[in-house]
């Protein structure tokens, strides 16, 4: 199964294939920070990928779109998803800052409990 690493925290976590980087966050009880909730309408879910960008799908055209809205023409130049459009097809490692544990299990503003 493929392995998601989220820097800068280097939370681990595996990803049934064909979900997304936010969606197999928030399956293992992970917080994911979002404005539309996970419908692709802003950024806030934006992540970089450092690498495995291959292991992604594709951008789709609604994805661009909105990254161009939200960010400029220079986000298309960037290796930036969203995690809530990004399929997980293989390993990949992200960094997003606001990505713990909720605090009923732990987690908190300062620093999660590791895994």
């Amino acid at each position: 199964m493929p392995t998601v690493k989220i820097l800068p925290k280097g939370i681990e976590y595996e990803a049934a294939d064909g979900l997304t980087i936010m969606g197999a966050a928030q399956s293992h009880d992970y917080y994911w920070p979002t404005t539309c909730g996970g419908e692709g309408r802003c950024t806030t879910c934006a992540c970089l990928v450092v690498s495995g960008m291959e292991n992604l799908s594709p951008r789709s055209r609604a994805e661009e779109r909105v990254l161009v809205e939200e960010r400029g023409q220079q986000a298309l130049e960037t290796p930036i998803r969203l995690a809530c459009q990004a399929q997980v097809h293989g390993d990949v490692v992200v960094e997003k800052v606001g990505v713990r544990l909720p605090f009923a299990l732990g987690g908190s503003s300062l620093g999660d409990k590791e895994e």
